[in-house]
Protein backbone atom coordinates (compact mmCIF):
# COMPACT_ATOMS: atom_id res chain seq x y z
CA UNK A 1 0.00 0.00 0.00
CA UNK A 2 1.37 3.52 -0.89
CA UNK A 3 1.67 5.60 2.64
CA UNK A 4 1.37 9.48 2.00
CA UNK A 5 3.09 12.53 3.72
CA UNK A 6 0.91 14.79 5.44
CA UNK A 7 1.08 17.53 7.23
CA UNK A 8 0.20 17.44 11.13
CA UNK A 9 -1.49 20.64 10.88
CA UNK A 10 -3.72 18.68 8.53
CA UNK A 11 -4.31 16.19 11.03
CA UNK A 12 -6.20 18.73 13.56
CA UNK A 13 -2.56 18.67 15.52
CA UNK A 14 -2.12 21.91 16.76
CA UNK A 15 1.24 22.32 15.52
CA UNK A 16 1.26 25.70 12.91
CA UNK A 17 2.53 28.31 14.23
CA UNK A 18 -0.27 29.88 15.75
CA UNK A 19 -1.18 27.09 17.93
CA UNK A 20 -3.44 26.38 15.60
CA UNK A 21 -4.68 23.32 13.54
CA UNK A 22 -6.89 22.69 9.95
CA UNK A 23 -9.38 20.24 9.25
CA UNK A 24 -10.86 17.79 9.23
CA UNK A 25 -10.89 16.48 5.59
CA UNK A 26 -12.94 13.75 4.59
CA UNK A 27 -10.36 12.43 2.27
CA UNK A 28 -7.55 12.65 4.52
CA UNK A 29 -9.29 10.76 7.20
CA UNK A 30 -10.17 8.24 4.64
CA UNK A 31 -6.37 7.59 4.28
CA UNK A 32 -6.14 7.81 7.73
CA UNK A 33 -8.66 4.61 8.31
CA UNK A 34 -6.85 2.99 5.79
CA UNK A 35 -3.10 2.78 7.40
CA UNK A 36 -1.52 5.43 4.39
CA UNK A 37 -0.72 8.38 6.80
CA UNK A 38 2.81 9.35 7.75
CA UNK A 39 2.53 12.56 9.86
CA UNK A 40 5.20 15.38 10.19
CA UNK A 41 5.51 18.63 10.89
CA UNK A 42 8.67 20.05 9.49
CA UNK A 43 9.00 23.00 11.67
CA UNK A 44 8.39 21.17 14.82
CA UNK A 45 10.49 18.43 13.79
CA UNK A 46 12.96 21.30 12.76
CA UNK A 47 13.35 22.21 16.57
CA UNK A 48 10.93 24.93 16.61
CA UNK A 49 8.17 25.71 19.40
CA UNK A 50 4.77 25.82 18.42
CA UNK A 51 3.63 28.88 19.11
CA UNK A 52 6.14 30.31 17.38
CA UNK A 53 6.74 33.51 15.62
CA UNK A 54 5.29 34.11 11.80
CA UNK A 55 8.14 32.86 9.16
CA UNK A 56 8.56 34.17 5.74
CA UNK A 57 11.31 33.30 2.97
CA UNK A 58 11.97 36.62 1.18
CA UNK A 59 10.60 36.05 -2.30
CA UNK A 60 8.56 33.00 -1.39
CA UNK A 61 11.13 30.27 -2.95
CA UNK A 62 12.04 27.44 -0.53
CA UNK A 63 14.46 26.36 -3.56
CA UNK A 64 16.79 29.98 -2.42
CA UNK A 65 16.45 28.52 0.98
CA UNK A 66 18.00 24.62 -0.20
CA UNK A 67 20.61 26.50 -2.37
CA UNK A 68 22.01 28.85 0.72
CA UNK A 69 21.05 31.97 -1.17
CA UNK A 70 18.72 33.30 1.52
CA UNK A 71 17.04 32.40 4.85
CA UNK A 72 13.50 32.11 6.32
CA UNK A 73 13.05 34.89 8.48
CA UNK A 74 10.43 35.43 11.31
CA UNK A 75 8.60 38.74 11.59
CA UNK A 76 10.73 39.85 14.07
CA UNK A 77 14.18 39.35 11.88
CA UNK A 78 15.54 36.46 13.55
CA UNK A 79 17.14 33.58 10.60
CA UNK A 80 15.16 30.37 11.39
CA UNK A 81 16.16 28.50 8.28
CA UNK A 82 18.67 26.14 10.18
CA UNK A 83 15.64 24.87 11.46
CA UNK A 84 13.17 24.65 8.21
CA UNK A 85 16.31 22.62 6.56
CA UNK A 86 16.49 20.40 9.16
CA UNK A 87 12.78 19.70 9.20
CA UNK A 88 12.69 19.59 5.64
CA UNK A 89 15.54 16.49 5.85
CA UNK A 90 13.53 14.83 8.73
CA UNK A 91 10.11 14.82 6.48
CA UNK A 92 12.77 14.00 3.60
CA UNK A 93 14.33 10.92 5.54
CA UNK A 94 10.68 9.60 6.39
CA UNK A 95 8.96 9.41 2.80
CA UNK A 96 12.64 7.81 2.25
CA UNK A 97 12.18 5.13 4.88
CA UNK A 98 8.31 4.28 4.05
CA UNK A 99 8.57 4.11 -0.12
CA UNK A 100 6.38 7.97 0.44
CA UNK A 101 6.27 9.34 -3.82
CA UNK A 102 2.92 11.25 -3.00
CA UNK A 103 2.56 14.15 0.09
CA UNK A 104 -0.24 16.46 1.21
CA UNK A 105 1.13 19.53 3.20
CA UNK A 106 -0.27 22.94 4.29
CA UNK A 107 -1.12 25.55 1.53
CA UNK A 108 1.20 28.28 1.91
CA UNK A 109 3.09 27.55 4.24
CA UNK A 110 7.29 28.56 4.15
CA UNK A 111 7.89 24.95 4.72
CA UNK A 112 4.79 22.91 3.23
CA UNK A 113 3.31 25.07 0.41
CA UNK A 114 3.52 24.16 -3.20
CA UNK A 115 2.09 26.36 -5.47
CA UNK A 116 2.34 30.21 -3.69
CA UNK A 117 4.18 31.36 -0.52
CA UNK A 118 3.69 34.63 1.18
CA UNK A 119 6.63 37.36 -0.37
CA UNK A 120 8.20 37.51 2.61
CA UNK A 121 7.10 40.91 3.58
CA UNK A 122 4.44 40.31 6.18
CA UNK A 123 2.11 41.89 4.27
CA UNK A 124 -0.04 39.03 3.07
CA UNK A 125 1.21 39.22 -0.53
CA UNK A 126 1.65 35.51 -2.25
CA UNK A 127 3.98 34.85 -4.73
CA UNK A 128 4.27 31.87 -7.16
CA UNK A 129 6.30 29.43 -4.78
CA UNK A 130 7.29 26.72 -2.72
CA UNK A 131 8.10 25.86 0.81
CA UNK A 132 11.50 24.54 2.29
CA UNK A 133 10.14 21.15 2.66
CA UNK A 134 7.81 20.56 -0.88
CA UNK A 135 10.98 22.38 -2.57
CA UNK A 136 13.08 19.17 -1.33
CA UNK A 137 10.51 16.72 -1.57
CA UNK A 138 9.79 17.15 -5.09
CA UNK A 139 14.01 17.42 -5.83
CA UNK A 140 13.55 13.73 -4.38
CA UNK A 141 10.79 12.84 -6.90
CA UNK A 142 7.93 12.89 -4.36
CA UNK A 143 4.51 14.74 -5.71
CA UNK A 144 3.28 17.53 -3.77
CA UNK A 145 -0.29 18.39 -3.07
CA UNK A 146 -2.02 20.59 -0.31
CA UNK A 147 -5.25 20.56 1.04
CA UNK A 148 -6.83 22.17 -1.54
CA UNK A 149 -5.76 19.54 -3.97
CA UNK A 150 -7.33 16.48 -2.37
CA UNK A 151 -8.94 15.25 -5.39
CA UNK A 152 -6.17 15.32 -7.76
CA UNK A 153 -4.05 13.65 -4.77
CA UNK A 154 -6.23 10.85 -5.18
CA UNK A 155 -6.34 10.48 -8.63
CA UNK A 156 -2.29 10.47 -8.24
CA UNK A 157 -2.09 8.21 -5.65
CA UNK A 158 -4.57 6.08 -7.76
CA UNK A 159 -2.16 6.14 -10.92
CA UNK A 160 0.60 5.44 -8.52
CA UNK A 161 -0.77 1.84 -7.27
CA UNK A 162 -2.33 0.97 -10.98
CA UNK A 163 1.31 1.39 -12.14
CA UNK A 164 2.39 -1.26 -9.44
CA UNK A 165 4.28 1.77 -7.65
CA UNK A 166 3.68 1.17 -4.02
CA UNK A 167 6.56 -0.24 -1.99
Amino acid sequence: MQKILVSRCLLGERVRYDGGAHGPFVQIEEWRRQGRLVAVCPEVAGGLPTPRPPAEIPGGQGARVLDGECGVLTVEGADVGTAFLAGAHAALQLAQEHGIRLAVLKARSPSCGNRENYDGSFAGRRVPGEGVTAALLRRHGVQVFSEEELAEAAAALAALEAAGDAP
